[in-house]
């Protein structure tokens, strides 16, 4: 019996992964396929935790001369390893990476920036020093340097004192910008100006790298999130190579389902433990219409399987550390009047669209590109029509749908004057969860929806509210409790049910059953409407009836039929409903 492998959750250092016992899932044929890119400048976008640093520091470890006595350790069993291409070990790998940098001012930018660049050049004359002659007196040296130019250059000499060239890695290249578009002032526009479009240290970094393309420079892998930097900052490369929606990358990130097969094979989990459809948890991601195989994102797959080995079929589902910033999200909403967006998105729309490659950021508030940027962001992917294939774009699984109920509710809530918001409590809430899971009672969570929303919001122009912003408050609440899974829009040979509670019995075994809820909402100038009430309620009572005599729900005994009818702002109907067979 073989020894199962560690799961490299948080992993990005490639020999690490490959030394201690990991994991590894063989991406390595992507690497001939870029050394044989009739291009030298490559360029990759994709979502944050997808796996980006873990494979620039598998190409460093493969084209850097230092690792060339590692060569067979590190790739001898992979492709790469039997199918090794002309440059593997030869060139000197220089890294820069632009995270958490200030962005505060133009001034105090500028500084980190500079210490970024000479963070850089010490970790490439660090990694090299068993190699480089007079490495004390060079490290020395290179404190004197005070401008970025001449850190590059000063390192470029080293290099071509070897009579070999630069492969040249820019990690996160736009995470200043997406910092400062985040903000969304007129302020941060000037600064994004003043630094990337004015005569400033970023442009001074990409031009003296044009400068040396012909001579020290071999190659330039540069990824990112956003294509929001991609014209100014590549002017003067030949950057066409963007490989972001090109098919033949369509898996170089992330994982196929076969390859996530391979992970739980390879790590010896027990598959019964694995009680959640991860499949529509973490699956979904496609980068261009024509890909073959959907991906998942590598770093939630990875979390949830090593939580299943760790806590089995209690297992977390969604880590936290993985939701992309609301704030960022927020500040690039609000500030563009895309709210609408999300609010189609988060109630299973496909918005048609296509994928913009590149744009400003004077032009990020036009549709298409404000799609694109959640494309690229991980917040949508591409799907594909099987009858007409026309693309669109939706919300890629159930996990990322966790992310848009909280920015609505968020959204909602700072829309409700101060004064006039009512009290919430956590340990209240629970209770009334606790009533509708352990109790087969809606009511008291139904109260605190009406009580705490509706009552607030129902008659507010801004918000427009209907029965799809109160199904997305409902969702977002109950997911919180993890009593339940909740399901928007949940398919059934009888139609789309609003709401499906699958309730999570690995952690809370006592909950005997699930519920389907139909939600309908009769705005405040029809709340006196009689007949409108009535055929509301059978509207939905008839509904429930086709859900349970589907294929999905005809055999069951512990499902539960909810329909729920909000009245204007002070009542709703609720009756559960025994269906006919």
């Amino acid at each position: 019996m073989k020894t199962p492998k560690k799961i490299p959750y948080g992993i990005s250092n490639y020999e690490s992964l490959r030394t201690e016992n990991y994991v590894y899932v063989d991406k390595t044929r992507f690497i001939e396929q870029i050394e044989n890119e009739p291009t030298k400048y490559h360029f990759l976008i994709r979502p944050r935790k997808f796996g980006k640093s873990l494979f620039l520091s598998t190409l460093r470890h493969y084209y850097d001369v230092c690792s060339a006595d590692k060569f067979d350790v590190l790739f001898g069993d992979l492709y790469i390893g039997k199918n090794p291409t002309p440059k593997r070990n030869s060139l000197f790998i220089m890294k820069f990476s632009f995270s958490g940098l200030d962005t505060s001012s133009v001034e105090k930018f500028q500084v980190s920036f500079t210490g970024a660049i000479r963070g850089s050049i010490q970790s490439f004359l660090t990694e090299h020093r068993f190699i480089i002659k007079d490495y004390e007196a060079l490290k020395k040296e290179a404190w004197t340097i005070n401008n970025v130019r001449d850190y590059i250059e000063f390192a470029f000499d080293i290099i071509e004192s070897f009579g070999t060239k630069a492969y040249i890695i820019i990690d996160e290249y736009d995470h200043f910008a997406n910092d400062l578009i985040a903000q969304g002032t007129n302020l941060s526009l000037e600064q994004y100006k003043q630094l990337i479009w004015a005569n400033g240290v970023v442009r001074d970094f990409y031009e003296t790298l044009k400068d040396n393309t012909e001579t020290v420079i071999d190659k330039i892998f540069i990824t990112g999130v956003t294509p929001i930097m991609l014209d100014d900052v590549t002017s003067g490369f030949n950057i066409s190579n963007n490989l972001s929606v090109d098919v033949r990358y369509n898996e170089m990130l992330g994982f196929t389902e076969e390859e996530v097969e391979f992970l739980i094979d390879e790590c010896g989990i027990d598959r019964e433990k694995i009680v959640h459809n991860i499949k529509f948890l973490y699956n979904g991601y496609l980068f261009n219409i024509d890909g073959e195989n959907k991906v998942y994102n590598s770093a939630m797959i990875l979390f949830f399987l090593y939580k299943v080995l760790i806590a089995g079929e209690k297992a977390e589902i969604i880590d936290d550390n993985l939701k992309t910033d609301y704030g960022r999200i927020r500040n690039l909403i609000t500030q563009f009047e895309n709210k609408s967006v999300l609010k189609e998105l988060s109630n299973n729309v496909e918005i048609q669209a296509s994928i913009i490659k590149k744009f400003s950021i004077l032009h990020l508030h036009e549709h298409k590109n404000f799609l694109s940027l959640l494309f690229y962001m991980g917040m949508v992917t591409i799907s594909k029509n099987e009858t007409t294939g026309i693309a669109s774009l939706k919300i890629p699984n159930y996990t990322v749908k966790t992310n848009y109920w909280e920015y609505i509710e968020r959204f909602i809530n700072e829309e409700i004057p101060a004064n006039t918001r009512l009290p919430y409590h956590p340990v209240k809430f629970y209770e009334f969860l606790g009533k509708l899971a352990l109790e087969h009672n809606p009511r008291p969570f139904l109260d605190f929806i009406n009580g705490n929303f509706v009552d607030i919001l129902s008659n507010r122009d801004l918000i427009k509210f209907n029965e799809k912003d109160i199904k997305i408050l409902m969702m977002t609440l109950i997911f919180q409790s993890d009593f339940y899974l909740p399901i928007s829009e949940f398919e059934t040979s009888g139609g789309y049910c609003d709401i499906y509670l699958q309730r999570r019995n690995s952690l809370y075994p006592k909950i005997e059953t699930d519920w389907v809820w139909e939600i309908k909402y009769i705005k405040q100038s029809d709340s006196e409407n009689e007949q409108l009430i009535a055929e509301k309620k059978m509207e939905a009572i008839t509904q429930l009836q086709r859900y349970k005599n589907s294929t999905v729900f005809k055999d069951r005994t512990d499902v539960r039929f909810l329909a729920v009818v909000f009245i204007g702002k002070k009542e709703y109907f609720v009756e559960e409903v025994i269906c006919e067979t």
